[in-house]
């Protein structure tokens, strides 16, 4: 028997004019398209050619003139700072305005760069708005980015004006803002006009007469400007991603396609309605923040809210539970290493039952492969659908999910259920053949792929083709490995250069992580493959233990290099692990298993722009060195 997702997913691939232009309906256009879908320069695909549109009004302004201006439209929730501040969609409306304003008076107009390098206050929604609201294309940079990686994103972009503030804030920390920036454009090739600069009251920038403007006095004096109509086809935005070449590739998102995606997931993905709270627990420098901070509950007319603090220390592996019910939070989509944290801290979830969640319906996790342990764990706790979705920054939204909105299907712990209507997910071989239900492979996407996706990269559409079209010719290459079960559940191992290759057999990394988190002492763990003369690659565990844990280091070491052996069998040659007291992570919660790699290996690395505490790099030297790896690595690093 069909159901609603079934429908959807076959329409979808069969007719995706018809499926996508039903979808656009839902949103308002100054001009409709010529057609849904134009392939006349393939791979190079377009959605709603012909059509004119503007994605501020459609996330702020349509919301006004339709009833909802005393609405809330984001809820700011700082506990860095002890703030809690509500704007309605009639308030975002004005403040974008005229920021707006502000920014056309710098001379920013249609198809101008502006860069936004913020922390996680409301005014960074309010600049990617205002830029999307006179057809400017922004780039956010992750606040806080060290200076030479903020100055090759100036280079690439080339902003006319970057918006900034004085300081970020981290749980235990003020970050200055403007130094890095100012450092930036002193090491950059491509100087900005000029820089708006938000004042926080933790720290007091020195200003650059002449180019640096104080934000709240240039809003005070711009007026409100419209909203002007663009193509659909015009870029709404530049995020740039790490790039293999050290040179980081900005992903192009276009107005009509991620609209039209975005509006139609909130409803058919995450199952909420307009008027709804939903929370994103991200920041706005990665893709999360941009699709499901900013822009998709807003152009649903929900409720978001934006968080300025941690899921644990600030003040508490409470934290989260916190928000939840002070805010009548009914989804939540975060990270698995956030879930992991609080389940570090708190392993009994004492902390929960202080907090009324009755009205909290759904947790979704995404940004690396959701363990079984957490992810049960979460239900347990939670008592709710935890739903694991897989996607990356160049697909804007989700490849594969439970689509809560359309059918709910029954979890399988550690898949992320099936396809996303749009997305025609494969698994190919070495050989480019299909592979078999349960053989894993290259996971791959046919095209054209839905919109939302990326068109291109940033002035670089051969770097796009070589990047992911080339290697399948036909399909988007997601740089994953997986299988497809014979029930089209979709298994995210990997990334295709963690799957080792252990004397001529390909085991996949992901499936010894999942492993060796079922241990009732683990917290959260990672899996690299390290050089060996004799089998090519070998397994190196990293464990970090649940708060709490008093049994030897050495017996818990003994018992999951057991647990290994008796799931995945002697071919997986696990025999060693360490434990360590955290993993090195980026900002947004990914695990630096490739650095780990580095180090263990005793080869050269380069600092990650985006990892969270250097230092945490020392601590896994040392671990390795007493292990009898890392030999000989000080001053490695380059």
């Amino acid at each position: 028997m069909t159901n609603a997702y079934d429908l959807a997913y076959a329409q979808s691939l069969e007719d995706p004019a018809a499926f996508w232009g039903g979808a656009a309906k839902d949103l308002k256009w100054y001009k409709a398209w010529d057609k849904v879908l134009d392939d006349s320069r393939a791979p190079f695909y377009r959605w709603f050619p012909g059509g004119e549109v503007n994605t501020c009004y459609n996330a702020v302004d349509r919301h006004v003139e339709e009833g909802r201006g005393d609405q809330a439209a984001i809820i700011y929730d700082s506990p860095v700072t002890q703030t809690v501040r509500t704007l309605t969609y009639r308030q975002l409306q004005d403040q974008t305005a005229r920021l707006a304003g502000a920014l056309a008076g710098l001379g920013v107009g249609k198809g101008d760069r502006v860069i936004v390098y913020m922390p996680m206050v409301p005014e960074a929604a309010i600049a990617m708005l205002a830029c999307a609201r006179l057809g400017a294309v922004h780039s956010v940079v992750f606040g806080g980015f060290a200076a030479n990686e903020l100055a090759t994103r100036i280079v690439d972009a080339q902003p006319k004006v970057i918006l900034s503030a004085t300081c970020g804030i981290e749980a235990q920390r003020v970050i200055p803002y403007k130094p890095l920036l100012d450092q930036a454009i002193e090491l950059s090739s491509h100087k900005p006009s000029h820089t708006v600069i938000l004042a926080r009251p933790q720290v007091k920038a020195e200003m650059i007469a002449g180019r640096d403007i104080d934000w709240e006095e240039a809003v005070a004096r711009a007026a409100p400007h419209d909203c002007v109509p663009v193509a659909s086809t015009d870029p709404l935005y530049i995020l740039y991603t790490s790039g293999t070449t050290g040179q980081p590739k900005g992903v192009v998102r276009d107005n009509g396609g991620h609209m039209v995606a975005l509006k139609w997931s909130m409803k058919n993905v995450y199952n909420v309605s307009p008027g709804e709270v939903y929370w994103a627990a991200s920041d706005v420098g990665w893709v999360v923040g941009h699709s499901y901070i900013v822009y998709g509950p807003l152009l649903h007319g929900c409720t978001t809210v934006l968080y300025e603090g941690k899921p644990v220390g600030t003040p508490d592996a409470g934290a989260f539970w916190r928000v939840i019910s002070q805010h009548k939070v009914q989804t939540l989509f975060t990270a698995p290493t956030a879930f992991r944290a609080i389940k570090r801290d708190d392993p009994d979830g004492t902390l929960l039952k202080k907090y009324d969640l009755s009205h909290f319906r759904t947790l979704f996790l995404a940004g690396e492969r959701s363990d079984p342990d957490t992810l049960q764990w979460a239900e347990r706790h939670l008592g709710v659908p935890v739903i694991d979705h897989w996607w990356q920054t160049e697909t804007g939204w989700a490849i594969a999910a439970n689509c809560m909105g359309l059918h709910t299907f029954p979890v399988k712990h550690g898949s992320p259920t099936k396809a996303v209507p749009g997305w025609n997910v494969q698994v190919l071989d070495e050989a480019h053949n299909q592979c078999k239900p349960g053989q894993v492979g290259a996971l791959v996407v046919k095209l054209p792929l839905p919109p939302g996706s990326l068109p291109t990269l940033w002035n670089a559409d051969q770097r796009f083709l070589d990047s992911y079209l080339y290697e399948f010719p036909g399909y988007y290459k997601t740089a994953d490995a997986g299988f497809i079960d014979d029930d089209g559940y979709v298994y995210v191992m990997s990334r295709t250069d963690d799957i080792i290759n252990v004397a001529g057999h390909r085991l996949s990394t992901g499936a010894m992580e999942e492993v060796l988190a079922s241990h009732p002492d683990v917290a959260e763990c990672a899996v690299v493959g390290v050089h060996d003369t004799m089998k090519g690659q070998l397994p190196l565990g990293f464990l970090v233990l649940k708060a709490g844990v008093t049994k030897p280091e050495e017996q818990i070491v003994k018992e999951v290099v057991a647990l290994v052996r008796e799931r995945i069998g002697p071919v997986a040659a696990f025999k060693t692990a360490t434990i360590v007291k955290r993993l090195p992570k980026t900002r947004s919660g990914k695990i630096l298993r490739g650095t780990m790699q580095k180090i263990a290996d005793s080869e050269e690395y380069k600092m990650p722009a985006t990892i969270d505490d250097p230092a945490i790099l020392d601590e896994i030297e040392e671990n390795l060195s007493a292990i009898g790896y890392a030999k000989g690595r000080q001053g490695a690093a380059s």
